[in-house]
């Protein structure tokens, strides 16, 4: 297996792991503090292994994908998404979840 593969088999695996956790975190009525923070954890190090990736390989055509991130603004598209996804995602838990879960 090449590098390229390995990064994108990492970040799709941490992905998966995000959104389990993520939607383990609320289990049984019970709020997990650590499966969530683990959850924004793992977004993190899924937005980073595509970071890299996409630094590694964009414009050398091992990739259609990659490629389309072949400058350094598009290449911060990542991280800046993964900020907003977690920061919507925390605004949503925070906001509708945690009350359900505080009212018990």
């Amino acid at each position: 297996m090449n590098p390229l593969t390995l990064l994108a088999l990492g970040a799709a695996a941490f992905f998966v792991a995000h959104v389990f956790l993520l939607f383990t975190s609320f289990s049984r009525g019970v709020y997990h503090k650590r499966k969530y923070l683990w959850s924004h954890l793992t977004l993190w190090i899924c937005g980073g292994l595509l970071f890299i990736l996409t630094t590694l390989y964009a414009g050398t055509g091992q990739s259609s994908l990659a490629d389309v991130f072949d400058t350094p603004v598009k290449r911060l598209l990542i991280p800046g998404i993964v900020l907003v996804l977690s920061a919507v995602a925390h605004t949503i838990v925070k906001k509708l979840v945690m009350p359900r879960y505080q009212s018990r």
